[in-house]
């Protein structure tokens, strides 16, 4: 028996990131997902919105059929 794996190379926070220090945040999704790990990568509130910022991924963690992540946000866009 399979286990389904889905590879991402974004964060998609649909809002539902917690900080957890000052640019480090903490993020559960539904389903195994796999993440680059010290990689700078985008994220975005949803798919179809622009880039938030810049984000390394800490730690990635599988339990009871979702993805923990922990990210630091390296660089944040701004609309100023």
């Amino acid at each position: 028996m399979g286990m389904p794996l889905e590879l991402n190379t974004m964060i998609v926070t649909k809002g539902n990131e917690k900080r957890v220090e000052e640019n480090l945040f903490h993020l559960v999704k539904e389903g195994y997902r796999l993440y680059p790990i010290d990689i700078p990568i985008e994220v975005r509130k949803t798919i179809q919105s622009d880039s938030s910022g810049t984000a390394v991924i800490k730690k990635v963690e599988w339990q009871e059929k979702t993805t923990q992540i922990t990210y630091q946000l390296i660089s944040l866009n701004s609309t100023n």
